[in-house]
């Protein structure tokens, strides 16, 4: 293949990409509740041509893609990544999923969450027996981490700040700082976690 055929290739691929890139970067620039002047800053690109990525309007180099990915905390792959709009449909066995135990080896954290979202959105099944303790360490700052609690009660302490909640009812705290789920009574706790990392900090 001549170089000029190699070219014309990069140039298609390039406005495949660019459709769904203008998507990509509008999307997550919202969801970081950044202005195009505050990405613009961040990242270093114009404002004018961030502008025009979200239309659709010009087909960036790769170091542009490169600096706004930087800026937005998220692997180039991921900003590359094709969205077409096609069925999906996908299963994951019991075998498949990650499970991690606490320390006291009394809370389970099954992993059930998308591999491809684990740098923006983690969710995990959790399961503790009486008296389990789950202490984590600070995630990303600005993370923010929902507790859904199906059956049981959990008592959350994030920082000083403590509260319980039973089945049926959601804890929502900041989890860039040690944070702890501990057990309360003698019933056994199921509950749902999901982890929003780099959300907007909630003061």
């Amino acid at each position: 293949m001549s170089g000029a055929d190699r070219r014309a290739d990069l140039d298609a691929g390039a406005l495949v990409v660019s459709g769904q890139l203008g998507k990509t970067i509008q999307r997550l620039r919202k969801a970081y509740n950044l202005s195009l002047s505050e990405l613009a800053e961040q990242s270093g690109v114009a404002k004018s041509i961030i502008s025009q990525i979200e239309r659709n309007e010009t087909n960036p180099t790769l170091a542009t893609i490169w600096r706004l990915s930087q800026a937005l905390d998220i692997s180039i792959d991921r900003v590359l990544a094709s969205g077409e709009d096609e069925p999906f449909l996908e299963k994951a066995t019991r075998i498949d999923t990650p499970v991690v135990m606490s320390d006291d080896g009394k809370c389970r954290l099954a992993i059930i969450g998308w591999i491809k979202t684990v740098e923006w959105l983690q969710w995990y099944d959790f399961y503790a027996e009486p008296g389990g303790v789950l202490e984590s360490d600070p995630h990303q700052r600005g993370s923010i981490e929902s507790l859904s609690v199906l059956s049981g009660t959990v008592e959350v302490d994030v920082g000083g700040l403590v509260e319980q909640a039973a089945a049926g009812e959601t804890l929502r705290y900041r989890c860039d700082r040690p944070h702890a789920i501990r057990v309360v009574g003698p019933e056994p706790v199921h509950a749902t976690m999901v982890c929003i990392m780099k959300a907007a900090v909630m003061e």
